[in-house]
């Protein structure tokens, strides 16, 4: 697998749009960090590690009646073309509805996290 943060974002986008209410992912600590990043912004609802043979991360999705919570997930910097931001250039996502999500030096966190420490970092994904 050539970019596992992709992969992990687009098993979230097809299983939302299929109206699944959980799906399974290969475990890392980049991925378990994303998701627990995404519990605390609100777009999915429990984040669980099994471990049977190998470790999974298995993410329960969140829904308003028949409608996913997360509109879209966007797949920023990528291994052919790396995107850094500094503290003061933030992106923000759909006119601040969204999440900017930022691998930094102190760990993965949104941007608004970001630039209230000053830190910049490389921007992994939009989520909305």
């Amino acid at each position: 697998m050539i970019d596992p943060i992709a992969d992990m974002l687009t098993r979230i986008r097809n299983a939302s749009r299929a109206l699944l209410p959980t799906v399974q992912i290969p475990h890392s600590k980049l991925k378990e960090s994303l998701a627990h990043l995404l519990k605390a912004e609100g777009y999915i609802s429990e984040v669980a590690v099994e471990s049977t043979g190998r470790k999974t991360l298995k993410l329960r999705l969140k829904y308003e009646g028949k409608k996913p919570v997360i509109e879209g997930l966007r797949r920023v910097s990528r291994p052919g073309l790396r995107n850094y931001v500094g503290a003061d250039e933030m992106p923000r996502v759909r006119g601040g509805l969204g999440v900017a999500v930022l691998s930094t030096s102190e760990g993965v966190m949104t941007g608004q996290q970001a630039r209230k420490k000053n830190i910049g970092g490389e921007v992994l994904c939009y989520v909305w």
